[in-house]
């Protein structure tokens, strides 16, 4: 048995040399007078050395792996342990994961990739069905964050009038939050026996859901405080002692570009006003974001996905049991397991393909 590894080919196909002589560039920046002179750039450059530092870090680990799995495999071959080998195979097994992670994690390059983002999920016409159906996408994604390490915070949440929700904002912390996330901006389509029909009949619901990378304070978004409405009103829904009784909630205004931003998930009316405009200052962004790409293919593309009868994804549950991503054509019967969270597979297909275009 034979099964040792060579990273060589890997650390050149990261870059790991390059990566570790911008580092060293980067730092002698840092070291200039004057350095903190311009705040945002020097911010910028720190942000930069740690991504980098984090990217040689993780594969370091991997080759640590990769050292121990060889030693392991000659002391099976010397030992001939058939205990020993299956051992080896399950290391081996764990080795080719962490390969194939890295490799994944290589292709969220993106300018935003690295950030966190904001997720909102919109129901779309069906009254009471596309509400519930909006629901179950945004129970599946706390739970797709909860199994992933990101940490989920709801904004803002509009309750739908009979069952389900209207709307929600959720803020998703952690390691290249929107570089995974972004594969989910699209329309999602749901086929199912609607338990809201007394005649048991099948149903057809939609649902979009759009992704905006959040903006951190290396980026500079010029508002003037003269060009915003902010309205407070009571929250509505399920809550503490404050739903309805005091207008903690926030609604925050962009009067030039008719932009709005809301946020009530929050106790205190300041804590909702922060985080109304963490989300006003996201949608801002990807506005010019879209404006300075409006030529490139890859934005085009991204429009396009959005619109309503364009889905992204069905999800059948009857007259069978069906997941199919249609970028992809990835596909899977494990409904209730996608339903609980289990999109990994759609959506690194999706990223395999998006880095190829």
């Amino acid at each position: 048995m034979n099964k040792k590894k060579n990273l060589r080919n890997y650390e050149v196909f990261f870059d790991i040399d390059k990566k570790l002589e911008k580092i060293g560039k980067l730092k002698k920046e840092t070291e200039v007078n004057g350095f903190w002179n311009d705040q945002t750039k020097a911010q910028g450059i720190l942000q930069e050395i740690k991504k980098l530092e984090n990217w040689v870090s993780e594969f370091q680990k991997v080759n640590e792996q990769y050292v121990n799995v060889n030693e392991f495999i000659e002391l099976a071959e010397l030992e001939e342990d058939e205990g020993l080998l299956n051992e080896v195979e399950k290391e081996c097994n764990s080795l080719d994961k962490a390969v194939s992670n890295l490799e994944f994690k290589s292709m969220l390059s993106g300018k935003d990739d690295d950030k966190n983002c904001i997720m909102t999920i919109h129901s779309g016409a069906g009254g009471t069905e596309a509400c519930d159906w909006a629901e179950m996408l945004f129970r599946m994604y706390l739970r797709w964050g909860e199994q992933n390490d990101f940490k989920m915070h709801l904004i803002d949440m509009l309750e739908g009038d009979g069952a389900g929700i209207k709307s929600a904002t959720l803020e998703i912390t952690g390691d290249f939050a929107y570089g995974y996330a972004k594969a989910e901006i699209g329309v999602h389509r749901l086929v199912r026996i609607s338990p809201f029909d007394s005649n048991k009949r099948r149903h057809t619901s939609f649902a979009s859901v759009f992704v905006l990378p959040e903006v951190d304070d290396t980026i500079e978004i010029d508002i003037n405080l003269a060009d915003l409405r902010i309205d407070t009103y009571r929250s509505g829904g399920k809550g503490g002692q404050n739903v309805n009784k005091v207008e903690t909630a926030v609604r925050i205004t962009h009067i030039p570009t008719n932009t709005v931003a809301a946020c009530q998930s929050e106790r205190s009316q300041s804590s909702n006003k922060i985080n109304a405009m963490k989300l006003l200052k996201a949608k801002l962004y990807q506005q010019e974001l879209e404006k300075q790409e409006a030529a490139h293919d890859e934005t085009e593309k991204t429009k396009m996905k959005i619109e309503w009868g364009s889905q992204i994804r069905s999800y059948v549950f009857h007259p069978y049991n069906m997941v199919k991503d249609h970028r992809t054509n990835i596909e899977t019967s494990d409904v209730q397991g996608v339903m609980d969270g289990n999109i990994n597979e759609f959506i690194k297909g999706f990223l395999l393909e998006y880095s190829q275009s």
